[in-house]
């Protein structure tokens, strides 16, 4: 019987907080040289990601190490506006845990100010219980750390947890602690696998 639910965030209840895509079109609308924010990015995004530079120190680092005809302010409100909710997910996940009486945690890589703004936006507290992200804890996906302090946070059996993910690599990792997974790919191949684990509606 599957009592806790973790569950990604972008990519399954929100869109990405800032991907590729979002990258891009930034890129665009501030003209900045793709190749040069792309290396600038690698190098800079996993340390905030895991909360060991904040937002504007990674900004700093990736886009304004020189002048530029926009401010800081400017950007990130443009960063934080890419967010968006994904509402058949959310929907659906709520009344999950409104009917088995599911513990939920949020296990998710992304920057602490970003991630904090997406929650207070979207008001997630209303049906996820724990916050378990990367930059909180100092580890992120694909580990197995982040999970197993998933696991002892919430308190979970893993017999008795299935982890969500839109990224396979995650998932995988996940199982090899004995959680359940589910590769999320659309609500409805979702809702179908999570039915197999006896989470239906």
């Amino acid at each position: 019987m599957i009592k806790t639910l973790l569950i990604d965030i972008g990519g399954v209840l929100l869109t990405n907080g800032w991907d590729r895509h979002e990258r891009a079109k930034a890129i665009e609308h501030f003209g900045l040289e793709p190749e040069e924010f792309a290396m600038r990015h690698e190098m800079a995004f996993e340390e905030h990601e895991v909360g060991r530079i904040t937002l504007d120190q990674y900004l700093d680092r990736a886009v304004f190490y020189k002048p530029r005809t926009f401010t800081c302010p400017e950007f990130k409100e443009f960063m934080f506006a890419q967010s968006a909710e994904l509402p058949d997910m959310i929907a659906f996940i709520k009344e999950l845990k409104a009917k088995h009486g599911l513990v939920v945690a949020a296990v998710s890589n992304e920057g602490r100010e970003l991630q904090q703004f997406r929650i207070k936006k979207f008001k997630m507290e209303e049906y996820i219980d724990s916050f378990l992200i990367s930059s909180f804890l100092f580890w992120r996906k694909p580990g197995e750390t982040i999970f197993q302090i998933a696991l002892d946070v919430t308190q979970s059996n893993p017999a008795e947890t299935v982890f969500i993910d839109n990224l396979k690599l995650s998932v995988e990792v996940a199982t090899t602690l004995g959680i359940h997974g589910v590769h999320h790919v659309d609500v409805a191949s979702t809702r179908a696998k999570l039915a197999e684990l006896g989470l239906s509606l």
